[in-house]
């Protein structure tokens, strides 16, 4: 059990969002002013990790991969990094292997943690892929692995979503069916992503919390009931909530209610913390993708595309100040 009081803070800091489609763009990343907005985010706060993504999808993308990750070094930006797997079915699982091998070699030392498949329960994500619980079990052995050899300090972990109509059917018992205690042992968290009152109907603010408790409380409930003892922490590694237009629902989604909701949703995670052993909120994002553009994929940010803060900024700025450990 953890004997702190506060969070670990993260978020996103790109521009680039995911959206039913495709992907949602806009002005390039100003990686200067993506520091400068880290850093007074941060404030006195002993990290704030900058989550980035790394999707690999066969030997003939590893140049490429690793080039953006060297991007992100060398702006400061790897604290948190999530490393997908895409790659078509009948490559072999000793391709991913190796990529995660040379991940780890070479750019363990400058991370907290690395998170070794994103959404693997997610049935259009990684999880649409027949391997992802070898990906996910050989992943993370061979992260562990080379952690232990290179005598690195970082922590080692998978991501998951809530179980609904597009998860797969018994994850988590296929999961612990093929892993068993190897891979539980093997572990130091397991990351959860999950989007309150986004894309379905609005929720009044006071059931907001209401439904991000039912959410961590399922969770843990899940992991307990699959053998994942307490003793492995939960992060909120993904959570946001979009200013602009459901593009399906035609409702308008303003700057104010960002605010509260984040407010609302942080505070309850802060207030879960201890009972469910929960170390890391990490927000998505910090700016808009295009804030030209109305619909809510364009703007998960908590700055619009030319880093201009909106009010949730400031809101997120100060209960990292009074939450964070």
């Amino acid at each position: 059990m953890m004997n702190s009081t506060g969070l670990t803070f993260g978020i996103y800091p790109l521009g680039v969002a995911g959206t039913p489609v495709g992907l949602a763009v806009g002005p390039k990343d100003d990686y200067e002013k993506i520091a400068i907005a880290i850093e007074d985010l941060k404030g006195h706060a002993k990290k704030l990790l900058p989550r980035t993504y790394a999707v690999y999808m066969g030997p003939e993308s590893e140049e490429k991969v690793f080039a953006a990750i060297d991007r992100y070094y060398h702006a400061g930006l790897l604290g948190d990094l999530t490393i997908g797997c895409l790659q078509d079915p009948e490559l072999s699982l000793d391709y991913w292997i190796q990529f995660v091998r040379k991940v780890v070699q070479q750019y363990g030392k400058y991370l907290d943690s690395i998170q070794i498949t994103n959404e693997p329960n997610l049935t259009f994500m990684d999880g649409s892929k027949p391997y992802v619980l070898q990906a996910l079990v050989q992943g993370i052995l061979t992260a562990k692995n080379e952690k232990i050899k290179n005598n690195l300090n970082i922590s080692i972990g998978f991501g998951s979503v809530p179980e609904g109509q597009k998860t797969i059917p018994q994850f988590w018992e296929k999961l612990i069916d093929f892993g068993g205690d190897e891979l539980i042992n093997s572990i130091d968290y397991i990351g959860h992503n999950f989007y309150v009152d986004v894309f379905e109907e609005p929720l009044e603010l006071k059931k907001v919390g209401v439904t991000v408790e039912n959410i961590l409380r399922k969770f843990r409930e899940t992991l307990n009931t699959n053998g994942i003892p307490n003793s492995i922490p939960i992060r909120v590694t993904e959570n946001g909530w979009p200013t602009g237009k459901n593009p399906f629902l035609e409702v308008e989604r303003t700057y104010a209610q960002q605010s509260k909701v984040l407010e609302s949703v942080i505070r309850t995670v802060h207030s879960l913390q201890k009972e469910l052993v929960i170390t890391h909120y990490e927000f998505f994002g910090l700016r808009d993708a295009d804030s030209s553009k109305d619909d809510l994929f364009h703007q998960f940010g908590l700055m619009k595309d030319d880093y201009t803060p909106k009010p949730a900024y400031y809101t997120f700025q100060n209960l990292i100040k009074e939450l964070s450990n």
